[in-house]
């Protein structure tokens, strides 16, 4: 497995590109089924996610061209997916236990061709994340489902409207019935939908295709079910949590960097917590300059949907309060076992007590560099940024998570004056 090896103590500076959202672009290409017409996606980055969507969505018989070059100063590549021909509307086992987002094929499957079956995507390493959203609202379109063997087997002539309120908020919940109830018969309304910019994304792309859609970015979605749905062109939004992770980065090592191809409206909680922390931050429509203090200031947060604190953002403010001056307290309410980065992080010098779905973050001067170990995405991007700041060298293993998540991220690191090498 590829391990990342740091040099910390190196303050960032300089320009980083940000990619398109991950979180935007896997919905998006999912979007491509409910169209017998080209679907063109630009800005898409180049992840092993994006990779596994394209070969679940290729077994299916979607036609996948790729063309420009990604590379750290202009990320992304553009996607032309032509689902004319659904041979196979099936998601076998194999593609969908690498990545939970695989389930945003069944909704689109279902409303196009009338049935799917599409494996459960298992166990993840940060907690439960049940789809029974997905298969509550999908029978209360008047789909027929089963679960047998491990896989969801849902069948429908045609869908139709219906009123669906969610249990919790679930973001892949509403993007999977928002798609669904594009091509049902009549008016769906979900309420307790979710909020984020990926799900308002999402909808602006299904309009351009034809979809009506009004709500996106609210709590209650009303779409009004179509015929069919054209091609179109749209381009995937910046990743905010990516944005959120260099911008992080830069606090921590005491540089100044300025963030490209993002926009601060897009993570207004975490710009609030790094100017907490001391940070200056100056925003244009597609730019983010921040300048760390000499030294943070130790913040509290609470992770919650959108608009709130993400939780995708935990580990890597975890990360800057182990050595910032002051206790920060850090409360985890999305998922039930998302700590196991402290551990790591206790390897590196810092001092962490965890009490449940607490964390309670007490500053030290210094962290000393170590070998340490990611165990899911955003725990890595945490590792990352304090071996960045840490004294001496740093080895972060199985940063196969890392790849999920950030395109090109050791040469964008490298760019900004890190001392970083992945090693084979």
């Amino acid at each position: 497995m590829d391990k990342l090896h740091i040099v910390g103590g190196v303050p960032l500076s300089g320009e980083v590109a940000i990619s398109g959202a991950k979180n935007a672009a896997l919905p998006l290409m999912c979007a491509s089924l409910l169209t017998s017409e080209p679907l063109t996606l630009s800005n898409v980055p180049a992840l092993k996610d994006v990779e596994t969507m394209t070969s679940l969505l290729g077994q299916m018989g979607v036609r996948i061209e790729k063309s420009g070059l990604s590379n750290a100063c202009e990320p992304g590549v553009t996607l032309t997916l032509a689902a004319s021909l659904l041979e196979n509307p099936v998601a076998p086992y194999e593609l969908v236990k690498t990545m939970r987002a695989s389930i945003l094929v069944l909704g689109p499957l279902l409303a196009r061709c009338g049935e799917a079956r599409v494996s459960l995507p298992g166990g993840c390493a940060i907690g439960a994340r049940p789809v029974d959203q997905h298969i509550k609202g999908l029978m209360a379109m008047g789909a027929e489902i089963s679960v047998e063997h491990g896989y969801v087997h849902a069948k429908a002539r045609r869908l139709h409207g219906a009123r669906i309120v969610t249990d919790l908020v679930t973001v892949t919940g509403t993007e999977n019935l928002m798609m669904a109830a594009c091509l049902a018969e009549g008016e769906t309304v979900i309420e307790n939908a979710a909020r984020e910019p990926e799900v308002v994304d999402l909808a602006h792309c299904l309009i351009a295709m034809g979809a009506r859609i009004t709500g996106a970015g609210t709590d209650v979605i009303r779409i009004e079910g179509v015929s069919r749905l054209r091609g179109a062109c749209h381009r995937i939004m910046p990743d905010r949590i990516e944005t959120g992770t260099y911008l992080a980065a830069a606090a921590a090592t005491g540089g100044e960097v300025i963030a490209r191809r993002t926009s601060g409206t897009l993570l207004d909680a975490v710009l609030g917590k790094l100017a907490e922390a001391g940070c200056q931050i100056e925003t244009t429509a597609d730019s983010i300059r921040l300048k760390a203090p000499r030294r943070l200031q130790a913040v509290s947060l609470r992770t919650a949907p959108y608009p709130g604190f993400p939780t995708d953002m935990q580990a890597q403010f975890m990360a800057l309060d182990a050595i910032a001056d002051g206790v920060g307290v850090v409360r985890e309410t999305i998922f039930e076992n998302r700590f196991m980065h402290a551990v790591e992080l206790m390897r590196l010098g810092a001092d962490i007590r965890i009490d449940g779905n607490t964390a309670i973050v007490t500053g030290v001067r210094r962290l000393a560099g170590a070998t340490v170990m990611a165990t899911d995405l955003r725990a890595s991007a945490g590792l990352v940024i304090a071996g960045l700041a840490a004294e001496g060298e740093t080895l972060v293993d199985r940063i196969y998570h890392l790849d999920r998540g950030y395109e090109h991220i050791e040469e964008k690191l490298a760019a900004l004056g890190a001392q970083v090498m992945r090693l084979k």
